[in-house]
């Protein structure tokens, strides 16, 4: 696999593991227990043999990312705490959402500023709100021209506390979001 092909879809770590993940819930979730000696064993350069890392932090990026997939909000908050930068930055504040530490969130949100993942983001958001409906609390969705993260971070409160009814929109939009930012970091963690 060259650095011009590497994929973390087809990276035999990564999609392996990747194969075990359940459905990632809005909130903190039950960790998975039966992939954490498997997480634990990782190194971040691990994710990308035979290829070199290139920027370590969008490699660490890439673990705290797959912590937080598989619902170990401590381990990928210990990651991306010390990765001072607007991609750790955004891992932090994903799991502060799911943990329900809302203005932590917002907190770390503000800290990544406008991030590249944003506009496809923006744009997936709208498809899938066409496709599976919205509510009065997602309706937003349809209409934003640049995504917001702290509105999404409030949608997300309203569907855990019950009040939104759209939780499969905002579920497959965060699983989306999710799959950008580990793209992205991913991609950039071994370019050259």
């Amino acid at each position: 696999m060259t650095a011009s092909s590497l994929d973390w879809k087809r990276h035999p770590v990564v999609s392996e593991l990747l194969a075990l993940a359940p459905e990632m819930p809005l909130d903190a979730g039950r960790p998975v227990a039966a992939v954490e000696a498997r997480l634990s064993a990782l190194a971040a350069e691990d994710l990308f043999a035979p290829q070199p890392v290139s920027d370590p932090a969008m490699a660490r990026c890439c673990l705290a990312g797959l912590w937080l997939r598989f619902n170990f909000l401590d381990q990928s908050h210990r990651i991306s705490q010390g990765i001072p930068t607007p991609s750790g930055s955004y891992w932090h504040g994903m799991l502060h959402r799911r943990e329900g530490d809302y203005w932590n969130s917002k907190y770390w949100m503000r800290r990544v500023g406008t991030h590249p993942v944003f506009q496809p983001l923006t744009l997936e958001a709208r498809q899938l709100c066409e496709t599976l409906g919205s509510d009065p609390h997602s309706e937003y969705l349809r209409r934003q021209t640049r995504w917001d993260p702290f509105k999404f971070v409030d949608l997300v409160a309203s569907c855990v506390s019950g009040t939104c009814q759209s939780v499969s929109l905002v579920q497959q939009i965060q699983a989306r979001e999710w799959e950008l930012l580990f793209d992205y970091c991913y991609r950039h963690a071994y370019r050259r």
